[in-house]
């Protein structure tokens, strides 16, 4: 799978989408990232915590997929901002979007990108 690709893909389902970038077990960014001429909200530093917090949360959730089954997407609505987690097997796609984004049809089409 070409990671870069692929989030290039989720970036143009919508104008309003920031970030789309690939985080891998270690909280590191691999792949993708902000939208070129696009802000970050937050600085460096504050990025590479978030990123290990998302995939830390991500492990957590696995505990229950056996009674629950297997988390698709999260999705956290922000005071500034959108954000949507979409664990895979070793890694998770992470995007940020600014408000007013479908945030019912945005999480099912970035299901089908990684699906295919």
């Amino acid at each position: 799978m070409d990671f870069d690709k692929v989030c290039k893909k989720v970036m143009d389902l919508d104008h309003r989408i920031r970030f789309a970038g690939m985080i891998n077990e270690k909280g590191r960014l691999f792949a993708g990232g902000m939208k070129g001429g696009v802000k970050s909200l937050e600085d460096t530093r504050d990025d590479e915590m978030m990123y290990m917090q998302l995939v830390l949360r991500a492990k957590m959730r696995r505990e229950f997929d056996q009674v629950l089954g297997s988390v698709e997407f999260a999705l956290s609505y922000r005071e500034n901002i959108i954000m949507m987690s979409f664990p895979m097997k070793d890694y998770v796609l992470l995007l940020s979007a600014e408000k007013g984004i479908d945030i019912s049809a945005i999480p099912l089409k970035v299901l089908k990108i990684l699906r295919h």
